[in-house]
């Protein structure tokens, strides 16, 4: 298996500001256009990435990122090369993985909660039908499809990277039921693990090592690495 895999969630992103604020109003529009996966990051974004190239910087080399992934979304791409810049350190090229995308929304993307509730008034009951690690967006996908890709892409980092140290930029529900995956993590569980430590922060950094045939948590959603808010 690999030495060790840290998960970063992305940067601030334009939507992250946008919908909660949007939803707060109970407003139908929000001010983000095209598709999830272009969405750029802010400023604030911007600085947290380089704040986690400055985190990198001084790292021990022996303690370095040896096999960088992220997904393929602008947001996730963005904050690794702003971090690699900003460490001033020969870094491995990144490679992208498409199973480490955020969770597919469907005919839901980018969709205010009044949108959803005007356009697909028929959603709330399935949700709270199904649950919600099984609910199922149209054309989109549960957490529990987001957990079956994740057990295949680690399957696959184990066998193509034993004994490195991995870093993957992301999404902050790829961090989440990547502990789910890992950890065999029941989703009372990850319930509990959201309630103890709260959303899965930007540009958080998730550290999980090898400890006797298996990857064992040793932080998660640490911010220390950042700027005061």
């Amino acid at each position: 298996m690999v030495a060790e895999l840290i998960l970063v969630r992305h940067g601030q992103s334009l939507a992250n500001v946008a919908f909660p604020a949007a939803d707060a109003d109970g407003l139908m529009e929000v001010a983000v256009s095209g598709r999830d996966a272009e969405v750029p990051l802010t400023e604030t974004g911007e600085e947290q990435a380089a704040a986690l190239g400055r985190w990198l910087a001084a790292l021990p080399e022996e303690h370095r990122p040896q096999v960088v992934i992220t997904s393929p979304y602008l947001r996730a791409r963005e904050t690794w090369r702003i971090a690699a810049e900003a460490s001033g350190l020969d870094l491995p090229a990144p490679g992208t993985d498409d199973r480490l995308v955020d969770r597919l929304m469907g005919e839901l993307e980018l969709l205010t909660r009044a949108a959803v509730a005007a356009r697909f008034p028929d959603e709330a009951g399935r949700r709270a039908a199904a649950g919600e690690f099984e609910y199922t967006p149209p054309g989109g996908e549960s957490f529990a499809d987001i957990a079956v890709r994740l057990r295949s892409f680690l399957d696959d980092l184990h066998t193509r990277h034993p004994g490195e140290r991995v870093i993957v930029v992301a999404h902050d529900a790829v961090v989440l039921m990547m502990r789910a995956v890992i950890e065999e993590l029941g989703w009372d569980q990850v319930l509990a693990v959201e309630k103890e430590s709260g959303n899965v922060r930007n540009a958080s950094i998730t550290r999980f090592a090898a400890t006797s045939g298996t990857l064992t948590l040793d932080r998660y959603n640490v911010i220390d690495h950042l700027p005061p808010a």
